[in-house]
């Protein structure tokens, strides 16, 4: 009922704005649907996972139809796998948690659509490791401190925001490209993340 009310009166408030031509802020929420591949193509299988993802953007026009978004989000990748050991079948999940920066270039040809492509650029901040066999289990976390801002992981990100008013529905696909180590070089990640990211999210 509460929330019912709150729409509501969000879309009192913004009916008949055009974001497109104003400067606005937004919170969003959904799922990421991740993977890694082998960059070297040697025989790896994994199987993909839901993730969090959580975050807010800023849409900047520049003209008419052309903008920016930057966006800041909490991001969860990683994948899932399944064998045997021993003759034990085991099943591993790792789960990749990073604080993610898109800089989406915006072509907006009418106010319902928004076509995104940019840089992202991603930092690892935990990675959590489980394993689980019929003969025992074992789960490792790690935390990364990312007090270096050059030292990153930098991805190429694409996807629609489709709008109704103040709220968005998101829609991207994303791959790593390299990772820079923070002193000036850059190394091709062997195992790259992908995945396909789904949010809702509201403007304010």
């Amino acid at each position: 009922m509460l929330a019912a009310l709150f729409i509501g009166n969000l879309n009192a408030q913004t009916n008949g704005k055009d974001y497109n031509k104003e400067i606005s802020f937004g919170l969003k929420v959904g799922t990421n649907f991740s993977n890694v591949y082998d960059e070297q193509g040697d025989a790896f299988v994994a199987n993909s996972k839901f993730g969090l993802a959580i975050g807010g953007f800023l849409t900047i026009p520049i003209v008419s139809i052309i903008g920016v978004q930057p966006e800041f989000l909490f991001s969860q990748k990683g994948f899932q796998s399944t064998g045997s050991f021993l003759g034990n079948k085991y099943d591993f999940t790792r789960t990749t948690s990073y604080i993610d920066v898109p800089i989406f270039a915006a072509i907006k040809p009418s106010k319902y659509l928004s076509i995104l492509i940019g840089p992202q650029y991603s930092y690892l901040i935990n990675q959590k490791d489980e394993f689980v066999s019929s003969a025992f289990s074992n789960q490792q976390q790690k935390d990364f401190a990312n007090d270096n801002i050059r030292k990153n992981i930098l991805c190429l990100v694409g996807g629609v925001d489709i709008n109704a008013n103040a709220f968005v529905v998101g829609l991207r696909a994303g791959w790593d490209v390299q990772t820079n180590n923070g002193d000036g070089t850059s190394t091709v990640p062997r195992y790259k993340n992908y995945w396909y990211q789904f949010t809702v999210g509201a403007r304010f």
